[in-house]
């Protein structure tokens, strides 16, 4: 049994820390009940097959779809096919529109509850008149529609190109939201997460932004569920939040802040003094963190609906700096370290990606990743995670 990690730091230094024995979290016995919750899951690709930049993604469907089956048995939704990091790093549209059909048919089989991303990026031009970009978001749309998933409308490139002004977002936005058949979720991206997206809704100041939002979402508010904030500002997050209407919910996206945001009025307000939080509202989450650590995400709205606020900040808390790690700039990279947590975790056999974007972190940098994930207790089975790590660090000429 392993009782150590190796470490190795950017300067090559080496060290070591004790490995812990993993949290025994329980899965719970009824549907979580005080937040609404989606992981944000990535695909695995088959380890044999040609996923090397610029070529189409080969998936290992059983390994990806059985990743969904697991957070639905911690009562996590899953929200697929609508990470920017893959779908425009590897991703190609006939794999999303493939794991669009797949995944919708997991939920129905597992009674779980599944969003998906609504895109252009089928389009290959990358620049397209506003009605072809509206047009391609219903394509989209229509085509998740009959799966029988859920819809998010994520932020496109090709709107953002588009659009001339705020008027140009609140038609294109008005007209795909006609013809959506339900409520949908709205996604906000920052340029954190792609730059091509700076200035996104009319304005690169946020307050405007978000004005202009609102009103989006004021004018079609009977076909708008919630909406999705990625802007890794915990202000600006409550901003929208507490203007919001009442029907709309906001799914925090910001994993830098996610244990405040998420636990609102019900956890110590000195927890999140500078957000202005107010006892009525709290934001649901929506975060590829969470594919990373589903276990410990379920058993902290778990502890939230036990009226538990101190069990939830033991729980979550230390999972913020993990998280940090995961998304820290160029944050557009981050499914590197989901995918290397799955590996280190045992859902996949290998650590790799479509696309080869496995290679985008350096060793220093996914050091940290397992460190931290230690320190948190999210290592799911950590004598293994300890044994593939020191096998990649062996690999790569570093003894352990």
């Amino acid at each position: 049994m392993t009782s150590h990690l190796a470490l190795v730091a950017p300067s090559g230094e080496r060290g070591t820390c004790e490995l812990h024995e993993t949290s025994q979290f329980v899965r719970p016995t009824t549907p979580l009940q005080s937040r609404v919750v989606y992981a944000a899951a990535h695909v695995i690709p088959r380890t044999t097959g040609e996923n090397t930049p610029g070529s189409p993604a080969d998936i290992d469907w059983d390994a990806t779809l059985d990743f969904r089956r697991n957070l639905y048995s911690w009562g996590l939704g899953v929200a697929d096919a609508m990470d920017t990091a893959q779908r425009n790093l590897g991703l190609d549209a006939l794999a999303t529109r493939e794991l669009i059909a797949r995944s919708a048919t997991v939920a129905h089989e597992s009674d779980g509850n599944v969003v998906v991303g609504v895109n252009t990026d089928h389009l290959d031009e990358e620049v397209v008149s506003l009605d072809t970009a509206i047009d391609a978001y219903k394509s989209q749309l229509h085509f998740t529609e009959e799966q029988g998933a859920g819809v998010v409308i994520m932020a496109s490139r090709h709107i953002a190109r588009a659009a001339t002004s705020a008027a140009d977002y609140a038609r294109a936005y008005r007209e795909v939201l006609e013809a959506a058949d339900g409520p949908v979720i709205l996604h906000w991206l920052g340029e954190a997460f792609d730059p091509a997206l700076a200035g996104y809704f009319g304005s690169r100041q946020w307050k405007d932004a978000a004005a202009n939002v609102i009103e989006i979402i004021e004018d079609n508010v009977s076909k708008v569920a919630g909406i999705k904030m990625s802007l890794l500002d915990a202000a600006s997050e409550v901003y929208v939040r507490e203007r919001l209407p009442e029907s709309v919910r906001m799914f925090t996206g910001d994993d830098f802040n996610y244990v405040g945001l998420i636990g609102g009025a019900d956890v110590p307000a000195a927890t999140q003094p500078s957000l202005g939080v107010t006892e009525r509202r709290h934001s649901d989450a929506l975060l590829g963190a969470f594919a990373a650590i589903g276990p410990a995400a379920s058993a902290a709205v778990q502890a939230l609906d036990r009226r538990d606020p101190d069990e939830y900040l033991a729980i979550l808390g230390p999972t913020e700096p993990l998280s940090r790690q995961i998304f820290a700039a160029p944050t557009y990279f981050y499914k590197t370290g989901v995918a290397f947590m799955s590996w280190l975790n045992g859902h996949q056999d290998a650590f790799q990606m479509v696309g080869g974007q496995h290679a985008s972190r350096s060793l220093p940098h996914l050091s940290r990743i397992i460190e931290l994930a230690n320190e948190a207790r999210v290592l799911e089975r950590p004598d293994l995670a300890a044994q593939r790590w020191h096998a990649m660090l062996r690999i790569n000429g570093l003894d352990t």
